[in-house]
């Protein structure tokens, strides 16, 4: 495997532990907290967070404001549907829901950045698939489980994004135009549903998966430009086991055989298939210098 891709996976896996503790930290919020509100506090203290790393980078330019503010305000969008999500849905629901993303990444990258596709990685995408629905069990979809899937399709569209920018911007850049292009719309958002809900508990969540959310994104930024997005996507679903994890610790939750099923569907294909591809193509090369 290449350097990069091997490189591109660890950071996502890593970027995928501060994902699941994101979520977490959002089901500490009190149960009829404003969505709109909560997101502006956590922009606001993201971007605080982010100027000391930014002057450090030398405070930095972008000449690709246009996609940024795309990114920006639609992920502000798949934010709050996701934040609503987590607030009416068990973590595990939301977390089964959204790592379709990765699927989503891997579609995405064929069809709008001529990213050239593998047998072995469509099987793995579609039985990771296949796991994440094994773990749902879906009997309906309400509202709150729609837009849970909205977010994760804009997520992947979001991260394929990141391919457009030039490795040699600033993560520290991008991270912060993604909190700060978004600001008047989510302010006004907030301002609609008259800036309710605020409390002293919502800001130390606020800030805490902040801190979280913004480890995510740098570990992403730095992931998907190291390799090809169809190369690296299927790592996004090792969130989904740090979210089990993370469940069993905090929530006392726990899978039952056929959910450790799916989960294994979404884990050892991508962790097998690329193995055995790589042994045969081995072994070929071996046969053919006989």
């Amino acid at each position: 495997m290449q350097r990069n891709i091997v490189i591109g996976l660890g950071l996502l896996i890593l970027g995928n532990v501060f994902s699941a503790l994101y979520d977490v930290s959002i089901k500490w919020l009190p149960q009829e907290s404003n969505a709109a509100m909560f997101l502006l506090l956590r922009q606001v203290t993201a971007i605080v967070m982010m100027l000391p790393l930014w002057c450090y980078a030398g405070r930095p330019r972008s000449q690709f404001m246009k996609l940024h503010a795309l990114r920006a305000n639609s992920g502000a969008v798949g934010a709050l549907c996701l934040i609503a999500g987590l607030l009416a849905l068990p973590l595990a629901t939301v977390g089964s829901l959204f790592y379709s993303a990765p699927l989503m990444i891997i579609v995405m990258g064929m069809l709008f950045l001529n990213e050239q596709l593998t047998r072995t990685q469509v099987v793995v995408a579609v039985l990771g698939f296949i796991g994440i629905v094994i773990i749902l069990r879906p009997s309906e979809l309400n509202m709150a489980g729609l837009a849970v899937l909205f977010s994760a399709m804009v997520f992947a569209g979001n991260q394929l994004a990141l391919r457009k920018l030039p490795s040699t911007e600033a993560a520290s850049l991008t991270v912060m135009l993604y909190n700060l292009l978004s600001l008047p719309l989510v302010a006004l958002i907030a301002a609609l549903t008259g800036f309710t809900g605020f409390s002293w508990q919502m800001l130390g969540v606020a800030i805490l998966s902040n801190g979280f959310l913004l480890a995510y994104q740098l570990f992403c930024v730095l992931a998907y430009r190291r390799a090809q997005a169809g190369d690296i996507a299927v790592a996004e679903y090792s969130g989904l086991l740090f979210a089990i994890f993370f469940g069993w610790l905090w929530f006392d939750e726990w899978l039952d055989g056929l959910s450790w099923f799916g989960a294994a569907l979404i884990v050892l294909p991508s962790l097998i298939f690329p193995q055995i591809k790589l042994a045969l193509a081995k072994r070929k090369l071996a046969l053919s210098s006989l």
